[in-house]
């Protein structure tokens, strides 16, 4: 069963949101990704909205350029959360996207995320993290990923503090 849905305004968008997919996948999250525009194809995101909160899903993730109006063309058809990722698509390099994401009327919020790939992958973890309220298990995927995370600085910085070791026993 899809609990996280991604839509994206436009096909070009993949790259950017590729990582959030690949976060879900390696949760063990069921997604589906698509694409759907508020203003080319309202309709179809209505549809989409509507089809996939009767399948069961949980938290919409919505990645737009310019006027980035997806976010909240969805928030208007569902009471289940929704994170939007502003994209740098335009000349303005993602600050029209970043305000039309955050800026939503009382009632209707999206949680807005970073630009382009971090705002991909963080929107993955914290739709993640808000389905983890109700699944122990995720929620132990989550807390293991974590660890992973603390290894990997770890490493890096015995890494950077043995190669300064070296270059000041070198250097005398």
């Amino acid at each position: 069963m899809v609990k996280v849905a991604i839509f994206m305004g436009s096909a070009s968008d993949e790259a950017l949101m590729t990582p959030c997919a690949e976060v879900l996948a390696k949760l063990g999250v069921e997604y589906r990704i698509t694409v759907s525009s508020a203003h080319c194809t309202p309709e179809r995101t209505e549809r989409l909205v509507r089809e996939l909160e009767a399948e069961g899903c949980q938290v919409f993730i919505c990645a737009a350029g310019m006027a980035a109006h997806l976010a909240g063309a969805v928030a208007a058809r569902t009471t289940k959360p929704v994170l939007g990722v502003p994209l740098a698509a335009s000349p303005l390099s993602g600050m029209d996207a970043l305000f039309a994401t955050v800026q939503m009327p009382p009632g209707f919020p999206v949680g807005t995320l970073a630009l382009d790939k971090a705002g991909a992958k963080n929107a993955a973890w914290m739709a993640a993290q808000i389905l983890a309220l109700s699944d122990p298990a995720l929620a132990e995927r989550i807390k293991a990923e974590r660890v992973g995370f603390v290894a990997s600085v770890e490493k890096a910085a015995k890494a950077v503090e043995d190669a300064d070791a070296a270059r000041r026993a070198g250097a005398k």
